[in-house]
């Protein structure tokens, strides 16, 4: 348990296992949507039908390009440290038994977040977390934008190297080179 005082007000960061022994407890339930961002418990932003449709046009797309390769997970945990456990909207994973532990950032491939209304969040929040636990390659879909940003290079400042997408381009991402993903098939 840590503490951080910010004047009068005193916040309690929880740890992963906390966050953890809340659902077992019964204080959390599986159907709640928070995630756990260093100590704190966020409150998901509701899903619209771009970000639902998106989020299964992706899923489907990785599932068959990357077959036997890797694992697609969908709005699952990923483990960054003792205080961070978000839920991106998508996670391509190593393959690997996951019955005793959650993926870590070592077992993702490719994390994409998918942002209607959460884009600033997803970009000055969960993005740094990414790049500080040294996730390898980001993608953040911009609805609105009809953008995909894909962030690589992480360091402890952010990610070294940012680009920008749009219809028509083509996306391969580095630890999946042989998986082409057109820009077109993202946005539909």
């Amino acid at each position: 348990m840590e503490t951080k005082t910010q004047g009068i007000v005193s916040r309690r960061r929880f740890t992963v296992h906390e966050y953890h022994r809340m659902g077992e407890a019964g204080i959390l339930h599986e159907d709640d949507r928070v995630e756990l961002i260093e100590g704190e418990l966020i409150v998901m932003a509701a899903i619209g039908t771009r970000h639902f449709t998106c989020v299964n046009e992706l899923n489907r797309f990785l599932v068959r390009g990357v077959g036997d390769e890797a694992i697609v997970s969908v709005q699952n945990p990923v483990r960054l440290d003792d205080h961070g456990e978000p839920q991106p909207d998508l996670t391509v994973i190593r393959p690997r038994d996951y019955r005793e532990s959650l993926p870590n950032p070592e077992d993702v491939l490719l994390l994409i977040e998918v942002s209607d209304t959460t884009l600033r969040y997803d970009r000055e929040v969960k993005l740094p977390l990414y790049a500080g636990a040294g996730i390898r390659e980001v993608w953040i879909v911009d609805l609105p934008g009809e953008t995909v940003e894909r962030h690589t290079e992480p360091s402890t400042d952010g990610y070294d190297l940012v680009q920008r997408v749009r219809r028509g381009d083509t996306l391969r991402p580095e630890a999946l080179p042989a998986l082409a993903v057109p820009v077109d098939a993202v946005f539909g």
